[in-house]
């Protein structure tokens, strides 16, 4: 697998000082230095440099943190923005377009078909700012994401992943339960041969290993209903 080029991070690329200066960003440049400190000290895994893992966990958070905060698809490096689609559990591809004004993070992660009075998180109603304050507020020290295998490299790369934080913020009225909030899942990118971008990202996970655990805590003064439990758990929610 081709290395992907371009100053960065200790973890992503394309964030060198000429790059941050020329890019449009959602809400200013992104910095990494909590999330990160958290992935240093509560990742499972820790790949050899230039290993296929480490490249696959490299274009990842280099990948995510495009599709997050560049506002405009012609900034991304990872993806071919003319070809480019992404579809979480089996649900309709959105391009690159589509992405960006979803916001490209937690909103498109968490669509769901479930009725609006089952939905724990709408994504319906949450803008790129109001969805980032949710959660930023939730995991105080980030949301961090480590590759755990990876099962078949270039052009079709398959990885299992694990995301990871602590709940010390509230969520919807939940009061925070300091818990580790764990979620797993497999991603497939799919890379042009030529170009080595990536033109087809797909995920499969359970939406509720996320939300569950966020409405343990009491809401209002008062414990969590079985029937708001129970739909957060429910296998993908497509």
């Amino acid at each position: 697998m081709a290395s992907i080029v371009g100053g960065g991070n200790k973890y992503r690329d394309y964030l060198s000082e000429e790059e941050v200066k020329n890019t449009k960003w959602r809400n200013g440049p992104p910095t990494y230095d909590v999330v990160d400190k958290l992935f240093e000290e509560e990742r499972t895994h820790v790949w050899s440099e230039g290993s296929l893992e480490e490249k696959v966990q490299r274009l990842l958070k280099t990948w995510e943190m495009e599709m997050v905060h560049k506002e405009n698809p012609n900034d991304f490096k990872t993806v071919d923005p003319k070809k480019f689609t992404k579809s979480v559990n089996g649900r309709k591809g959105l391009t690159a377009e589509e992405n960006a004004k979803l916001g490209g993070g937690y909103n498109t992660f968490l669509q769901t078909s479930l009725p609006e009075n089952l939905r724990i998180y709408n994504p319906d109603e949450e803008t790129f700012e109001s969805s980032q304050k949710v959660f930023r507020t939730i995991f105080v020290r980030g949301f961090a994401i480590e590759i755990l295998h990876v099962y078949s490299g270039t052009p079709e790369i398959v990885y299992k992943f694990r995301h990871w934080g602590h709940m010390e913020g509230p969520f919807k009225g939940h009061a925070a339960t300091g818990e580790l909030v764990e979620l797993f899942g497999i991603g497939i990118f799919e890379l042009d041969k030529e170009s080595n971008k990536i033109v087809k990202a797909e995920f499969f996970f359970d939406r509720g290993e996320l939300l569950g655990p966020l409405v343990k805590g009491e809401k209002n003064g008062e414990f969590t209903s079985g029937m708001e439990l129970a739909s957060s758990k429910c296998p993908f929610m497509k």
